[in-house]
């Protein structure tokens, strides 16, 4: 019988939900696979206490109502983040009765290091096997029979979240597994460590009483954990002197080795040629220029496919505006609301509408790269030179992320072991060249930079990636000497991208951006329209007596020494706070230039530029400026949220602005004196 149906039986007056934990490492399908099994009842909110996303949801089987809930990504129960933490206090404090591991299948080694320390919690345990159609891809083989006699007779269950295939098996493993009970110990660590575990056990009950997971506290007394120390205070002194975390995670890696020589089969030559690759793209010497040679790769496609597309697009958008146009004469409509229309919104909104190929191709790209197992690569290959500013390779993670967009990668921090880490992560994430800049460097370097635009491009991204690693650096010195953290990552085996993978991934992102140029841009359109055509005696002819001159001109004198004292300049960079793509909406709406993404637009606006003597330099000042200041709101709201500080927040954006306005004031008069 299918799920579905058995969703369909009524639930049992008076019986308590069973609670299903959802525990895994991060990219193991774990919330694809919690996804098909409560569908869209979804409740989301945050940890007490955390900004960690919390979701769950309900369902059904057999006459038993379950509560499901999708714990954070993990690579342990070691309290060394908030989403270890997190996933520990749901497993210990929300009475989860029954923990479903989502492994993924084709990495199990990996994965396994996680199951042993669930195991040890002494609650029931099912391990759902996911990815098992990349297993038989691979040629690779697991002994369904052995595997679960070796994990302390657990029920195993393959499973595919993204086929929806083994769903009922599962969910019947939850329902009879919860009634028989917790495993036995499945790990036997070296006499001489079952005997301090054992005096730890004994110096616990004394003082504590019995508990369900006496074992496990005990190991986790031996390991120093922190959090466990807190929780149940005690004096173990005259038991250990020093902390047995090294032992305990080699003796539980060790049982993995006997685990994987007796289940897995036909892995060596995947793993040869894992190694073989990695010889090249992870080498101490060449794995930074090969990584920087790849995402110019990204960028020259994102440049020469996206332009070729791009050019279809504007074709669409002159003869949709010029149609437009016609309609609304036809129809009488006020000249007043023509220029609102094609003026304000079409322009505005269209104008960003054209460098959709230019998103696309870029998120596809960054798609193939994160899919086929590259991108945790880059944090590795980075880890020496993050840690000499101060920071580990993880940290690099939220960075490459900030590629994509600000948001998620300030959310991505959260990752990060300390507080002290996660805000310098911060800090330094909105230097990344999110896709948002991507319109304003595609127009200014084409109009430009002409034959040399992708150069111009590119070094941006560099620019950015080397300020923002040497402000972390100057921040590390500035704090004096620091304990650094150990790096711990997964190298998942390359693999070919999975096609919905990255379809999902490209379509969210591009959805993302449709829905920014229908709401943010839509409005911001609109009112950058009403300031530039209302004045302090209302509706204005010349622009020059308007809202948005007066406040351009406020800020000319401080924008003068960048190159940029125009007070169009000027409105054009407030605008880009409310989204960056707007930066180019508004030089269209400003300068009544319907389409500025075409030759013939582009043409027209270095012609009206040149007039104020604004060439390469100022552009490339420009660029460097909308690089370097502050973040769009969305961002800034994000930081404040992930802080908890409307202080820290505020100073960051100041702070991001002095950068912005030093840095293009610097291109800008040693270009000048090297030009001149």
């Amino acid at each position: 019988m299918a799920l579905k149906d058995q969703r369909r039986q009524p639930v049992m007056e008076g019986s308590r939900p069973i609670t299903v934990g959802f525990v895994g490492n991060p990219n193991c399908g774990k919330t694809t696979l919690f996804n098909a099994f409560t569908g869209a009842r979804l409740k989301v909110a945050n940890w007490p206490g955390v900004t960690v996303e919390k979701v769950e949801g309900e369902t059904s089987y057999e006459g038993h109502a379950i509560r499901v809930v999708d714990t954070p990504g993990i690579y342990s129960l070691t309290s060394y983040t908030i989403e270890e933490i997190v996933t520990r206090k749901c497993i210990e404090d929300e009475d989860v009765d029954v923990i479903i591991n989502v492994v993924d299948a084709s990495s199990l080694e990996r994965n396994l290091y996680l199951t042993l320390q669930l195991l040890e919690l002494k609650k029931p345990v099912i391990l759902a096997l996911n990815m098992m159609d990349i297993v038989e891809e691979r040629g690779m083989e697991i002994d369904l029979h052995r595997l679960p006699e070796m994990l302390g007779h657990i029920p195993v269950v393959p499973v595919s979240a993204r086929k929806r295939s083994g769903l009922d098996v599962l969910m019947h493993a939850v329902v009879h597994h919860y009634e028989e009970g917790p495993q036995g110990i499945v790990v036997h660590y070296k006499p001489w460590l079952e005997s301090l575990i054992d005096q730890v056990e004994g110096a616990l009950r004394q003082q504590y009483g019995e508990m369900d997971n006496m074992r496990w506290h005990a190991i986790k007394m031996l390991e120093y954990d922190r959090e466990v120390n807190k929780d149940h205070p005690i004096d173990l002194f005259h038991i250990v002197s020093r902390s047995y975390e090294k032992e305990i995670i080699n003796e539980k890696y060790d049982y993995i080795e006997e685990v994987i020589d007796e289940c897995l089969f036909n892995k060596a030559r995947q793993a040869a040629m894992t190694d073989r690759i990695d010889s090249l793209l992870t080498h101490s010497v060449w794995g930074i220029p090969i990584f920087l040679g790849i995402m110019a790769v990204v960028f020259f496609l994102t440049f020469t496919v996206g332009d070729f597309l791009k050019g279809y697009f504007e074709v669409g958008l002159e003869q949709g505006s010029r149609t437009l146009l016609t309609v609304l004469e036809a129809m009488g409509t006020s000249r007043w609301l023509i220029s609102l229309i094609v003026d304000g919104i079409v322009a505005g909104v269209g104008g960003i509408l054209t460098f959709l190929p230019n998103i696309f191709i870029l998120f596809l790209a960054l798609a193939f790269l994160e899919d086929s197992g590259y991108m945790a690569r880059v944090a590795y290959v980075m880890n020496e030179t993050m840690s000499r500013v101060g920071l580990s390779g993880k940290a690099f993670l939220p960075m490459l992320l900030g590629f994509g967009c600000t948001v998620p990668a300030v959310m991505a921090a959260r990752a990060l072991a300390t507080e002290r880490d996660r805000r310098r992560t911060i800090l330094i994430t909105p230097f990344m060249s999110c896709s948002a800049r991507l319109p304003i460097y595609v127009l200014f370097a084409q109009m430009f930079f002409k034959d040399h635009a992708l150069l111009a491009a590119y070094s941006l991204y560099l620019i950015g990636l080397l300020t923002a690693i040497g402000i972390a650096y100057m921040v590390h010195k500035g704090a004096g000497k620091e304990e650094g953290d150990a790096l711990l990552i997964e190298l998942p085996e390359y693999k070919t991208p999975n096609r919905r993978t990255v379809a999902v991934y490209v379509w969210e992102k591009v959805k993302d951006y449709l829905t920014k140029a229908g709401t943010t841009i839509f409005v911001a359109s609109i009112v950058l329209w009403f300031v530039l055509n209302m004045g302090p005696g209302g509706l204005v002819t010349d622009v020059s007596g308007s809202f948005a001159a007066m406040i351009g001109r406020f800020l000319v004198p401080a924008l003068k020494p960048a190159g940029l004292g125009s007070w169009q300049i000027a409105v054009a960079l407030i605008s880009g706070l409310s989204a960056k793509e707007v930066v180019v909406s508004s030089f269209s709406v400003l300068y009544g230039i319907s389409n500025v993404n075409s030759a013939a637009g582009m043409a027209q606006l270095a012609q009206i530029l040149a007039v104020d003597g604004f060439g390469a330099l100022n552009a490339y000042a420009l660029m460097i400026f909308c690089l370097m200041y502050s973040p769009c709101v969305a961002a800034i709201g994000t930081i404040r949220r992930e802080t908890g500080s409307l202080r820290w927040t505020a100073g960051m954006v100041i702070f991001q602005i002095l950068i912005a306005w030093g840095m293009s004031t610097l291109v800008y008069q040693i270009g000048s004196l090297l030009v001149g």
